[in-house]
């Protein structure tokens, strides 16, 4: 397969590889910026989304902060990144509390038991090492979401994400600087509204005894389409609404990275079983586990849906998972051994979620910039990688 012009420093790089667009990581964070500027609110590049710490400094050109789920993340963020450090699990360890009420801004507990076990640790703790008042959080759940993915629902029924307002004291409100919650995935800012809505409805007497919210993640701020005007008026009525909120947060993982990379693979071997079948040098539940478990359809260049084109072949891994298909496509040329596909919009949550399952390699990382068509190696992985984690 001929790669077209934009992508041709690429024609000879070793795969599978993850390659990062800096140009378009760029573009995305200048458009996440903007929102900042029009509305007051702070961004968080939400670590769990997009961790390839070697793009930080370029992050950091454009945004203050991060958010992590958990004391690695935060370690990262501290390393490579600096400013902001926020962090939340929904269940903490007393070590845990200790070692990031010495570095983190703020932390985000998950329930009322969280908050009355460690809150007091923290501040101590964050005085002890002379860093002065740290800010806590708490998450809750406005018990309203339109994700209509079931394991990425955070407010499904029986969630262990977020306090329900039930199981809170009264009092709770008086303990806390920030209330967070996370209700969205991949949706535009009248989501966010109706969210936000609720969110008042169930908490709005809380909200007027804190400083600080948190909006969570899953606004596709960078998306084509998506209302920023939509998401900037919310944001600026919110503050309006609520003149003791000093800030608002919001923690886009995907949005920051959206259609930011591309993952390149080579076609090893062509079989044949009721259709042709190519086998690439990646895997689906090693290098692209969202294929299985939203299911995910991931875009290939040059690619359509099968039949639209003149030969059609599934796109399978080299794993012995029966199921590492990532799914069936057409090409106008038929494919060959050798040939480089090009998979679209692999940047976030594909790095983060790899695995070593049978050994297979973890790919390359990289980046690329298409408009000084300069390519460079990040990290490569080996036998090493496998053997260590074992």
């Amino acid at each position: 397969m001929i790669l077209p012009e934009k992508y041709s420093a690429l024609s000879g790089i070793s795969t599978p590889a993850y390659v990062v667009d800096s140009d378009a990581l760029e573009k995305n964070l200048k458009a996440l910026k903007r929102v900042e500027d029009a509305s007051g609110c702070s961004i968080l590049l939400a670590l769990k989304g997009f961790s390839a710490y070697a793009l930080f400094p370029l992050i950091r050109k454009y945004l203050g902060g991060t958010t992590s789920s958990g004391i690695n993340e935060a370690k990262l963020a501290r390393e490579y990144f600096g400013g902001e450090i926020h962090v939340y699990n929904p269940a903490f360890t007393r070590a845990e509390i200790c070692e990031l009420a010495s570095f983190a801004n703020t932390i985000v507990f998950n329930s009322q038991s969280q908050l009355d076990k460690f809150r007091d640790l923290a501040a101590e703790t964050a005085k002890k090492c002379g860093r002065g008042k740290i800010g806590i959080g708490l998450r809750v759940n406005p018990q309203y979401s339109e994700i209509e993915t079931e394991i990425y629902n955070p407010c499904a029924a029986g969630s262990r994400l977020g306090a329900l307002r039930g199981s809170l004291r009264k009092d709770f409100a008086d303990k806390i600087d920030m209330l967070h919650f996370h209700a969205m995935c991949e949706q535009n800012s009248d989501v966010l509204g109706r969210v936000v809505s609720h969110f008042e409805n169930i908490f709005g007497d809380a909200i007027r005894k804190v400083s600080e919210v948190n909006f969570g993640g899953g606004h596709h701020i960078t998306k084509d389409g998506y209302d920023i005007g939509l998401l900037v008026k919310t944001v600026s009525d919110f503050y309006k609404r609520y003149p003791n909120i000093k800030k608002i947060y919001l923690e886009p993982g995907e949005a920051v990275a959206l259609n930011a990379g591309i993952f390149a693979a080579r076609v090893l071997e062509i079989s044949k079983n009721g259709r042709d079948i190519a086998i690439l040098d990646c895997s689906a539940p090693c290098h692209m586990p969202d294929v299985l478990e939203m299911p995910y359809r991931p875009p290939v260049l040059g690619g359509a849906m099968p039949g639209e084109k003149k030969h059609t072949y599934e796109l399978a891994g080299r794993s012995c998972l029966a199921g590492d298909r990532i799914g069936i496509y057409s090409f106008d040329e038929p494919l060959k051994e050798g040939d480089m596909l090009l998979f679209g919009d692999m940047a976030h949550y594909t790095m983060v979620k790899t695995t070593t399952f049978n050994g297979v390699n973890l790919p390359d990382i990289a980046t690329f910039s298409p408009s000084k068509n300069e390519f460079k190696i990040l990290k490569k992985f080996g036998y090493e990688e496998f053997k260590s984690r074992l």
